[in-house]
């Protein structure tokens, strides 16, 4: 449960709503930290096309990028 209420889908532009299509599309549901993430425009790209890089990279197996995040996400007590 996050401290800051984030953007939902009826106070969302048309531009954050197809973002958050595209994570529910991927996800399941829209993540809590991308509806926070939404209250600030530049926030949300600058994470949005991090991940998208990060996704891109070829170096590292898919499978030990996620590894790697589930064990960071344990690490800092993550519920994600």
């Amino acid at each position: 449960m996050a401290r800051i209420e984030g953007i939902q889908d009826d106070q969302a532009s048309a531009l954050t709503r197809a973002v958050f299509r595209g994570a529910k599309q991927r996800a399941g549901q829209v993540p809590d930290p991308l509806r926070i993430m939404a209250l600030s425009k530049s926030v949300m790209w600058a994470a949005g096309f991090y991940e998208l890089a990060s996704a891109k990279g070829s170096r590292v197996p898919a499978a030990l990028k996620a590894l790697a995040g589930v064990k960071a996400a344990a690490m800092i007590g993550c519920v994600f």
